[in-house]
């Protein structure tokens, strides 16, 4: 994948990006412990014959890289933009999971200009002391045994009716998938997830948006993007019978979810 330089707040950095297809840009930013191609590779494929797709590899994933320290949110809005800008996108329309909707939205409230639509699943506005708590034992775990991070994770990020369908050999399977992706430079994503606050950026909001919510949420509950919606001018609000984990869960109806708000965008441009 391409890669582009940048320099942030605490000093230079390089950005690693998937870039594909044609026609109007989609920014795509992934959520905690993925990447751009775990994260989006079903609808990048379903849409990469008519849209221009960059994904971002957030720090922590891929060959992105920088100069350490603790990350902010408005960071990585800037290196998603330049990734962006590096692969010729002049607008987008933004897509964004969990940590990656935060993102997105603050990339929304960056780049007025070229941003002309936004969706985010499982997203927040800010940390409150239960998802605090939450994040704190996922770095705790992280540090100390990921094993059980990953047991715990697999319990949390999925639906009951999910979860009910699996084997004993399916469950062991599935941590075994989880603990492959928690690569230890994911902990400053974790560390971020626990300090978020991006409520002031949602009134600067005028474009689009859709606010996607899973039922089945135990990680990021419906309540915090109910509260995007009623905070971003316009924003419609689609609640789906998923867990926190809908691009992994449900990747159809996920993909059908972002592709019938895409062309509905284009449609009506």
């Amino acid at each position: 994948m391409p890669t582009t330089d940048t320099v942030l707040s605490t000093g230079p950095a390089t950005v690693e990006y998937l870039a594909t297809g044609t026609g109007p840009g989609v920014l795509l930013v992934h959520g905690t412990g993925a990447d751009a191609q775990s994260n989006w590779g079903p609808l990048t494929e379903a849409i990469a014959d008519r849209f221009t797709v960059v994904a971002v590899n957030l720090p922590g994933a891929g060959a992105t890289a920088d100069a350490g320290g603790p990350l902010t949110v408005e960071d990585l809005a800037a290196l998603t933009a330049a990734a962006a800008e590096a692969a010729g996108l002049d607008g987008y329309h933004l897509v964004g999971h969990s940590l990656g909707a935060v993102v997105a939205t603050a990339v929304a409230a960056a780049q007025p200009d070229r941003a002309r639509s936004l969706l985010v699943h499982g997203g927040w506005a800010t940390t409150d002391p239960r998802l605090a708590f939450q994040f704190e034992l996922w770095a705790r775990l992280l540090r100390t045994d990921s094993e059980l991070l990953a047991r715990l994770l697999q319990l949390t990020v999925f639906s009951p009716a999910t979860l009910a369908a699996l084997s004993t050999e399916e469950f062991e399977a599935a941590a075994q998938g989880f603990g492959a992706m928690l690569d230890p430079r994911i902990l400053r994503q974790v560390e971020l997830d626990a300090r978020v606050d991006i409520a002031d950026l949602l009134p600067t909001l005028h474009l689009p948006t859709l606010i996607v919510a899973s039922a089945y949420d135990q990680v990021i509950p419906t309540t915090h993007q109910r509260e995007l919606a009623a905070a971003i001018s316009g924003a419609e609000y689609l609640e789906l019978p998923a867990g926190h984990a809908l691009p992994f869960e449900a990747p159809t109806l996920f993909v059908s979810t972002v592709t019938g708000f895409l062309d509905k965008q284009e449609h009506a441009a």
